[in-house]
């Protein structure tokens, strides 16, 4: 049997292992270049590292980088995921209920799902600016389009039309068997398609944020890494892995909490 199931238990420590690999690999590499090299600071060794979490955990350059940074991604991010999202969620279900919404959204949908939100940065600077409403319309208007379709195709394959039949025939009117029957029977799929989104949303934030940013995970890189601060840099990229976890873990939870008949 090629696919096998392994425990709870067995899975966590395998998981440890590969953890423990990679700092194991990493803390080679970075004894022998500094071996060779004891100044170097492309392969931080753990000092560097200390030396590099002071810095930007405490107000030495004025402010508290990792704070800033913080609050300024996720702002942007979490504005742009929401506003995304419900668009996506109004669109994509009334493709999915209506005829003849399905027949005016579906080409353009499908059009801009296919133009990489990156290579519309140009539009964005020129339309919004580079303020905050600028890398929440980028996002929004990234994820709107692919989001939107998971939506539709959900709403369309995943409620039988035997449902539907039956909600009329118990006296459901329109609205209420589109929120009671449509709706609620492709939340699982709409919260699963928004958790999906978490990461291209990011992409699309930090590939802004490198450009004109002034705060900002994406602008903390760009200027590190040119001084190459890399403590800093492998730093910021461990704790934005961190933080995008709990959000999708928290979004696995929600499912879980709304649509505990889903299942995982």
């Amino acid at each position: 049997m090629i696919r096998q199931t392994i425990s709870k238990r067995s899975q966590i420590l395998m998981g440890i292992a590969a953890v423990a690999l990679l700092v194991i690999a990493y803390s080679y590499l970075s004894y022998q270049q500094h071996q060779f090299n004891p100044k170097d600071t492309t392969i931080p060794n753990l000092s560097q590292f200390i030396e590099g979490l002071k810095k930007i955990t405490t107000k030495e350059y004025g402010e508290v980088w990792l704070w800033a940074d913080l609050k300024a991604t996720i702002s942007r991010h979490l504005g742009g995921l929401v506003v995304g999202s419900l668009l996506a969620l109004v669109v994509g279900l009334a493709m999915g209920v209506s005829p003849w919404a399905e027949s005016f959204f579906a080409w353009p949908v499908n059009f801009f799902a296919k133009i990489p939100p990156t290579a519309m940065m140009a539009v964005y600077f020129v339309i919004f600016g580079t303020e905050y409403k600028m890398f929440v319309a980028m996002i929004a208007l990234g994820i709107f389009p692919t989001l939107a379709q998971s939506i539709y195709q959900s709403a369309k394959k995943d409620v039988s039309d035997h449902l539907i039949y039956k909600a009329y025939t118990l006296g459901a009117s329109h609205a209420e068997v589109v929120y009671n029957v449509i709706f609620m029977q492709t939340l699982p799929r709409i919260i699963e398609a928004v958790r999906l989104q978490v990461g291209p949303a990011l992409v699309f934030l930090i590939a802004a944020e490198l450009l004109v940013a002034d705060v900002g995970f994406g602008y903390r890189l760009r200027i590190q890494s040119r001084l190459l601060n890399m403590n800093v840099v492998y730093l910021y990229l461990v704790i934005l892995g961190v933080v995008f976890i709990l959000m999708d873990w928290s979004l696995r939870l929600k499912r879980r909490f709304l649509c505990p008949w889903f299942g995982d």
